[in-house]
Order: C-alpha cells, then structure tokens, then sequence
C-alpha cells in the first residue's frame, strides 16, 4: 500500500500539480495526485449483477464498500487481461470514493498545468476522456477527465437544470460573469442550470489562462473591472492555468481584487478546502452541488 497525497505541493496558487503516472494496455495516463488516496494491490472484488458494464464490481476496504472501475473497458481495450503489476487507484472526488483498476502505477511527476496541452479537436471530442495531454521525454501521457467517466456510469450525480428549479421562480439578473471550465460537458450543464437561474449573462473560457487574459484586458482597455464583470467562478484543473492560480493572479492584481471568485469544483473537500482560502477564494463548492453554488452567487453579487 503506498499513500499518495501527504505532503505533496506544500504551496497553493502555484500552477504546479503532481501526477500519479498509470499505464492501462500500454498507454499512459495520469491523474492528479489531489484525487488519490492511496494505491493498493488488487484485493478479491464481488460482481454485481446488473452493473454497469464499466464496474467490475465491489470491495471493502476498512469498512467501507467502495465500486471498482475497469479501466480497460473504460478506455476500449480489447484485452480484458490485466499484467502481473496490475494495482487499484483508490481515489476521492466529488464527495465520493472510487477505485480503479489499472496496469501499473509507474511514477509521479511534478509540472505545471502550462506543460498540459489542450487535445487538438482532430483526435478529441466532447464524448472523449481525454482532457490534456502532457509531452514527457519520448513519450506522452493523457490526463483522463475522471469526473466525465463517472457521470457515464451513474448520470444522476452530475448538475442537473431540476435541482436549480427546486430554488422556485427566478427573476433574471443582468449580472455579469465569467467562468473558467475546461470540460465542454460541464461548461454546457452549467449554461444551461445557470440560465434557469437567472444568470443570463456567463462568459465561458477553457482554462484560467484565458479568463485572466480577459481580464487583464478589460483592466488595459482603461474600464473599471467590476462594473464588467461582477463575479468569477472557476475550476481547479485546467490545463494552461488551474483555479487555484487564477484565483491568486485576480486577488493579487491591482484594480481586480475586488472581484469575488468561487471555486467550482469536484476537489473541495475538508482536507483540501485550505488551499482555496489560502489563494483568496471567496466561496468554495463541491460539484455537482449546483444549489449552493447559486446560494453563493446571490449572496456575492446580489
């Protein structure tokens, strides 16, 4: 049993992350050290009836009962036999815990997001796992969206417009705002639950890099920045720029700190919350938590 996450990136805001780097039928993928908990041997797994097809089943680890992800059925591997390295990734993430089975776990890597590129619209698309891909010596390793391949399996925990309708009848509000999201998916849902909302008025970027450029030229052009844009909400991870950094950049620019910023994401957790109140963060909420995210916007800009 190796533990992953203690320790690890002792700063916040610095545009770095660390990778957990895993192989699934030779290819090579990472996933952010922030969302694993530990890495184990593969332990005995019981089948459930009925599952989906990407669930290999269950397993009790200290008490609790935690569902186990194949990866290879993930990713359309046609071999369905794992290696002798094979290992289980037990991971935490939008308030829940999952396992996945995987190859082999090879090694951590510590870069920043600006090393991550975003996948060329020739080889991704919006039903596509990949979300950054990463040049390392000969070779090249995909940063997987985690949260996408769980939606997949259970729909019912992603944003959904119903949630938003529960709050009652919305007046519309003329509230501008920006949204830095790297997952075409989510910026879509979050669109369409903010719309219902009474949030007209969202501009959406693909990474943080982007937003603070539209900010930064906003501020150059001489406006003043909160009569343009009244509040920021954002991601972590993002390739180019994560939330953590843009958060700091707004909150230590001249003539931008004023501006409110919540973090959007399906990183905030009790352990992991500190890093957002570090970099300034005036709200922090889990996804797919839709509900509170817009408490936290009327309460900021209304």
């Amino acid at each position: 049993m190796v533990e992953s996450n203690k320790g690890i990136l002792l700063e916040s805001g610095t545009n770095e992350l660390e990778i957990i780097e895993f192989e699934v039928n030779q290819n090579k993928y990472g996933i952010n050290v922030i969302k694993v908990k530990e890495i184990i041997m593969p332990a005995h797994v019981t089948i459930i009836p009925n599952a989906h097809p990407f669930v290999e089943g269950i397993i009790q680890l200290r008490g609790e009962v935690l569902p186990v992800v194949n990866m290879r059925k993930v990713l359309k591997s046609q071999e369905q036999t794992y290696c002798a390295n094979e290992k289980f990734i037990v991971t935490e993430f939008n308030q829940q815990k999952i396992v996945f089975h995987v190859d082999n776990v090879s090694k951590i890597h510590r870069i920043s997001w600006e090393r991550i590129e975003k996948p060329s619209d020739l080889y991704s698309s919006q039903s596509n796992e990949i979300v950054g891909v990463i040049k390392q010596d000969q070779d090249m390793i995909l940063m997987l969206d985690f949260e996408k391949i769980i939606t997949e399996i259970n729909p019912n925990i992603n944003i959904k417009v119903a949630e938003v309708k529960k709050l009652g009848k919305r007046e519309r509000s003329n509230k501008r705002i920006v949204l830095a999201e790297d997952s075409a998916l989510l910026r879509g849902l979050l669109e369409e639950t903010l719309n219902e909302a009474g949030y007209e008025q969202v501009q959406f970027f693909e990474n943080g890099r982007e937003a603070f450029a539209y900010l930064d030229s906003l501020l150059k052009e001489g406006k003043r920045i909160t009569e343009e844009v009244q509040l920021v909400i954002t991601d972590i991870e993002m390739p180019q720029m994560d939330g953590h950094h843009l958060t700091k950049k707004i909150k230590e620019t001249n003539d931008m700190n004023d501006l409110p910023v919540i973090i959007f994401s399906s990183l905030i957790t009790d352990t992991l919350r500190h890093k957002g109140e570090i970099v300034g963060a005036d709200a922090q909420v889990s996804k797919p938590e839709i509900n509170e995210l817009i408490k936290y916007i009327d309460a900021l800009i209304l």
